[in-house]
């Protein structure tokens, strides 16, 4: 484990960097909103390290996801508006009050109790802001992956009872939908085929809900799986100096099948 750095550190370069005199020009010229998609682009590389499961990688990436946050509060410093010591205090007391069953005399048996308990805490806090048009799917962030928030509005929608009993009646809607698609696919309205594709999509996020499957992680896996595919498909093709591209289809789903049990043999 490293030593002698410590939090102190970090925030007197983050100091020096936002330094009106002596600092960076570029970290002088930035605020909230532009820095917004560099800690967008951090979290991400942080899955994609622990995805590659390199513990330096790993490490590398949440400094650099905690840079952000430093960088925040040194902005909002400047503004007086927080400070980092108060985003500190402010998230210790809220997961403080978030874990009745660990801080206080609160006991729960296992982790859907759990769960059941932090979102009523949630609602509880939510409704000391509450102005009087409260919605189940307030604080839902717009600017999540589009498949988080259909995630997340899902769920809070199911807290109302607003759900299926069970999958059936989730491929029962699949079902309806694609049929839907293929009906605008067929009438060749390039509208109507984004909206009903857009239906699709948050049906089958839905079954992953109800499946307990999460639709980021599965599809990053597919991803990767199908990268890894036609990468080799490619070497297969390099072999017999062809190129992929020049190959007929039948060809290149026999390369593919070959590709998928050389992988599968690994």
């Amino acid at each position: 484990m490293a030593q002698g750095k410590k939090i102190a550190d970090l925030l007197a370069l983050m100091s020096s960097l936002r330094d009106p005199d002596t600092g960076c020009p570029w970290d002088k010229a930035q605020t909230f909103e532009t820095i917004v998609p560099h800690t967008i682009e951090e979290a991400y590389e942080v899955a994609d390290a622990i995805e590659s499961g390199s513990v330096e990688d790993i490490r590398d990436e949440l400094g650099d996801l905690l840079f952000q946050v430093v960088f925040y509060a040194q902005i909002a410093q400047e503004k007086s508006l927080f400070d980092f010591d108060d985003v500190v205090a402010g998230i210790t007391d809220k997961m403080t009050r978030r874990h009745p069953h660990v801080f206080a005399q609160t006991k729960i048996d296992n982790v859907d109790e759990q769960s059941r308990l932090w979102n009523e805490i949630k609602a509880e806090e939510k409704q000391h802001k509450a102005n009087g048009d409260e919605s189940k799917l307030d604080g839902i962030v717009t600017g999540l992956p589009a498949t988080v928030r259909a995630k997340k509005l899902q769920g809070r929608a199911a807290r109302s009872g607003f759900d299926w009993p069970d999958s059936k009646g989730v491929f029962e809607k699949l079902d309806e939908e694609l049929n839907e698609l293929n009906e605008a696919i067929t009438q060749g309205n390039q509208s109507e085929i984004e909206n009903e594709m857009g239906d699709v999509l948050f049906v089958c996020i839905n079954l992953c809900r109800h499946l307990k499957v999460d639709p980021d992680t599965a599809i990053r896996s597919t991803s990767r799986k199908f990268e890894q595919r036609f990468r080799l498909m490619e070497k297969l093709a390099m072999q017999t100096s062809e190129r992929l591209e020049e190959l007929s289809l039948d060809e290149q789903e026999g390369l593919w099948q070959d590709a998928k049990q050389k992988l599968a043999q690994k």
